[in-house]
């Protein structure tokens, strides 16, 4: 038979299914076309927008067999993070907007309520979904309703310790309820083969649920010995080949290890887990991160996050920098303080690369500790290792930080212990949107006794700042910084300590004061410029330190200026609402003083390009000149000023 009787082209399929109920119109044989056509339709949407790849792609077929077994939306399904749901979005009416990604006006990198009925629940962060499923499950039961509640999780975010109060909770309390994990990396069972398939099958199939139970009631009627003992033996039949026991302690029954690319093997499985009458299950899917495209199963940790690329190659196409990134500039700041001083230890909680502290372990591999997706933790045991002398750095995204927040409070700022927090992704992130903006860190930590909190202004100064936190041994510091480039100044040759509590100023003036905290720096210049041409003589000063503030300046720019403009990269309740506080009790108001804060608008502000981002939030040059000029009673057309 030659190859040509081979050749047989198949119908598309992907074009003529728009929902998942025209999925499950199709035949079980026709699945896996589908799921091939499904991936190749990633693949190439995600070449032209960039964002989450070899997640999505290691779970096409499991999205497929979700939706086709389950009755969707009516079944929730709650995945976790969320980056690996772009299959899920295609499949489920989003496929016209798939190539709007992570946009401006676009669909969310992540499931959203707000955007589809098939996302029940929002997940940026990790580890929410099988609480989140919990309470739908309860919801329903309250309810007297009967469909299926199913979360998908990660082996990844199984290390945080939500997952782990949720499991204990869902097995404490007998829901029904399904959860699968999806493990793509941790290999927590043995090999997977067809035993493990037919195993799987077996003990998931409703005969043999109904037989467990059966055994189950009559060791109850039997002396509590002989009860233990049949138990002992069940549970030593199953696991000698699965590997379960873990969560069959905690009260969920265990199927698995499944290969999560065989649909074959994921069908039968999940049909018998959705008619089951149990309390929770857990089924152990295996996937491969980056499955069906070379580049990605080659490299799943270079292509976890894409910038756009070429599907032929894998090439990304990435712009040529201008400057080195705020976190490269932090990693290599760390490690030259790292040289100096064996006891600098840096902590970060399973982001090693997004922080920069790969770049601290290669050096120092004793001395960089990834605890996984675990901020409650890493805190905590930062703060444990500054208990013993040494000096660690926790470097963590804003947004993530706030996970962690009651072991700053209580584990770090009431011990006054020397951790020192390096947070990554302050202000707007742009792509990732709202639940990945660095919004709220100022007022969070600004609010705590004995912090020490500094903003860089520019790359030049965070040097400077990990120098200066580096040194403090004697309180709790921060240092914010933003995500992407620096502004191409010069770095100095090495880091040295900045006065704790002092500011600069850039540019002086006369009329207006405009005082800055972190990288709106180059905006307040910008509007400076502006300024001048209009005939008002500004000053530009950089407050670096939000606690303690630089009182002396603050009460210099209040005694010399008509208007004093404070602006941050963060919500109400920072820098600025601290410098009101002091102006106030200290009758600098009094004098008739014009002041103006200005920070991030009382609202989310969605993902687009980050100036555009600012531009919305009102946090850009042409905004401060507005202020300016609204604090004078002037209006543009008379200042001659105009938005750009």
């Amino acid at each position: 038979m030659g190859n040509d009787t081979l050749a047989v082209s198949k119908t598309p399929l992907l074009d003529t299914i728009k929902t998942p109920d025209e999925l499950r119109r199709l035949p079980e044989s026709d699945l896996r076309q589908f799921a091939d056509e499904l991936r190749a339709e990633m693949i190439d949407a995600v070449s032209v927008t960039g964002g989450h790849l070899g997640a999505g792609l290691g779970v096409v077929e499991l999205t497929v067999a979700l939706h086709w077994v389950f009755d969707t939306p009516r079944d929730r399904i709650v995945w976790d993070v969320g980056h690996q749901t772009y299959p899920h979005k295609i499949l489920t009416g989003r496929r016209d907007r798939i190539r709007t990604l992570r946009m401006g006006g676009g669909l969310a990198g992540f499931t959203r309520r707000a955007e589809s009925e098939y996302d029940p629940f929002g997940a940026g962060h990790s580890s929410t979904s099988i609480s989140a499923a919990l309470g739908m499950a309860c919801a329903r039961d309250l309810e007297g309703k009967s469909n299926n509640v199913v979360a998908v999780i990660g082996d990844g975010a199984m290390s945080a310790g939500m997952a782990y109060e949720a499991i204990n909770n869902a097995g404490a309390r007998d829901e029904r309820l399904i959860v699968i994990l999806n493990d793509n990396d941790m290999s927590i069972a043995p090999p997977v083969g067809a035993l493990s398939h037919y195993l799987a099958r077996t003990t998931s199939s409703g005969t043999y649920l109904y037989w467990r139970d059966v055994a189950k009631q009559l060791a109850k009627r039997l002396p509590k010995s002989w009860e233990r003992r049949a138990a002992r033996m069940e549970e030593y039949t199953r696991h000698l080949w699965q590997g379960g026991m873990w969560f069959e302690e905690l009260g969920f029954y265990y199927v698995g290890p499944i290969d999560g690319h065989d649909l074959n093997a994921l069908l039968p499985v999940l049909k018998n887990v959705r008619d089951a009458k149990q309390g929770p299950i857990l089924v152990h899917v295996v996937t491969r991160k980056g499955k069906g495209y070379a580049p990605a199963e080659a490299s799943d940790d270079k292509y976890h996050g894409v910038a756009k690329f070429n599907v032929v190659t894998g090439a990304q196409v990435k712009p040529k920098p201008n400057a080195p990134s705020y976190t490269r500039v932090f990693a290599d700041s760390l490690v030259a303080e790292g040289r100096k001083d064996k006891r600098i230890v840096a902590v970060t909680a399973a982001m090693p690369d997004g922080t920069g502290l790969d770049i601290f372990g290669n050096e120092f591999p004793d001395r960089m500790f990834d605890v996984g997706i675990a901020e409650q933790h890493a805190i905590t045991f930062a703060a444990g290792l500054a208990t013993e002398g040494y000096r660690p750095f926790a470097a963590i995204y804003s947004t993530f930080l706030q996970r962690g927040y009651d072991q700053v409070v209580h584990d770090v700022a009431v011990q006054k212990l020397p951790v020192r927090l390096a947070i990554d992704r302050a202000g707007l992130v742009g792509a990732d949107g709202p639940t990945h903006a660095g919004s709220f860190d100022l007022a969070y930590l600004g609010c705590l006794p004995n912090f020490i909190i500094m903003a860089a202004a520019d790359e030049a100064e965070l040097v400077h700042m990990v120098a200066t936190t580096a040194a403090i041994d004697d309180a709790p510091s921060a240092v914010r910084y933003p995500r992407g480039e620096g502004t191409g100044c010069e770095l100095p040759a090495e880091g040295k300590p900045l006065e704790i509590g002092k500011g600069r100023i850039l540019r002086e003036g006369t009329t207006i004061a405009l005082l800055s905290l972190g990288t709106r720096l180059t905006e307040a210049l910008k509007a400076a410029d502006q300024l001048a041409a209009m005939g008002l003589s500004t000053t530009v000063a950089d407050a670096r330190f939000m606690k303690p503030l630089d009182t002396d300046l603050i009460a210099r720019l209040a005694r010399d200026h008509e208007v004093l403009i404070t602006i941050e990269e963060g919500s109400i309740g920072g820098f600025g609402s601290h410098v009101l506080q002091h102006l106030a009790l200290n009758g600098l108001l009094d004098r008739g003083l014009k002041v103006r804060p200005m920070v991030l608008p009382d609202r989310f502000i969605e993902q687009d390009n980050p100036i555009k981002m600012y531009a919305d939030a009102g946090l850009d040059a042409a905004a401060i000149v507005a202020n300016v000029l609204a604090a004078l009673g002037r209006s543009h057309e008379a200042g001659g000023a105009h938005r750009a």
